[in-house]
C-alpha cells in the first residue's frame, strides 16, 4: 500500500495522458480528484520537461466542477481572485486562503469529534457518567437479592454505603450545574 504522506506521482506524457506511477495505469482528472478527496496529495509532472504541472491540473479540476454546476466558489470570490492577480496584493491572498482552509479543516475535525459523542462536550459529563454507573451498580445489587454489591476491588459494600456515595455524587453534580446556570 502506498504511503499517504508522500504525494502520488502522476506523469503526463506528450500525448497528454496522465500515468499513475503507483498502479502503472492511466488515470483521468476525475480519478485524480477522487484521490485528493480521499486525502491523498498528488504531484503531476511533465515527463519530457520535468515541469511541475500540479497547480495547472488542480485548477482544471476546479474549473471542471464549477462548469458542471458544482459551484463552490461564489462569483465575488472568483472576481476578487482575478483582481488579486493584477494588484500588488498577490502575496496576501495565498496566505489568507491557506489560513482560511486550515481553520475550516480544524473546525470540521473538531465537529466530527464532538459529533461522535455530543454529550462528552458538556461540563460535568464525566461526573454524571460516574454517578450513573454507581447508581446502576447499586441497583443491580438489589435485583440479585444480595445485601451488598461488590465494589471495584471486589469488596462487598452495604447498600447504605452505595446510596451515600450516590447522594454525594448527585450533590456534587447539582453544585456544578448550579454554577453553570
Amino acid at each position: 500500500m502506498a504511503d499517504k504522506d508522500t504525494p502520488l506521482l502522476i506523469k503526463r506524457y506528450a500525448s497528454r495522458r496522465l500515468y499513475n506511477t503507483e498502479t502503472s495505469d492511466y488515470v483521468t482528472l476525475d480519478e485524480i480528484a477522487k484521490f485528493i478527496r480521499a486525502g491523498r496529495d498528488v504531484q503531476i509532472i511533465d515527463l519530457k520537461s520535468g515541469d511541475d504541472l500540479t497547480r495547472q491540473y488542480l485548477l482544471q479540476i476546479i474549473a471542471d466542477h464549477e462548469s458542471q454546476g458544482e459551484n463552490v466558489l461564489p462569483i465575488n470570490v472568483l472576481t476578487d481572485l482575478v483582481r488579486s492577480y493584477s494588484s500588488g496584493v498577490q502575496s496576501v491572498v495565498p496566505d489568507f486562503l491557506a489560513a482560511s482552509f486550515e481553520m475550516l479543516r480544524d473546525g470540521q475535525s473538531k465537529m466530527l469529534e464532538n459529533f461522535s459523542n455530543p454529550m462528552s462536550a458538556l461540563p460535568g459529563f464525566e461526573a454524571m457518567k460516574a454517578q450513573q454507573e454507581a447508581f446502576f451498580k447499586a441497583m443491580s445489587g438489589g435485583w440479585t437479592g444480595s445485601a451488598a454489591a461488590p465494589n471495584e476491588d471486589g469488596v462487598k459494600e452495604s447498600k447504605s454505603e452505595d446510596l451515600d456515595e450516590i447522594k454525594s455524587q448527585l450533590a456534587d453534580l447539582q453544585k456544578k450545574l448550579s454554577r453553570l446556570g
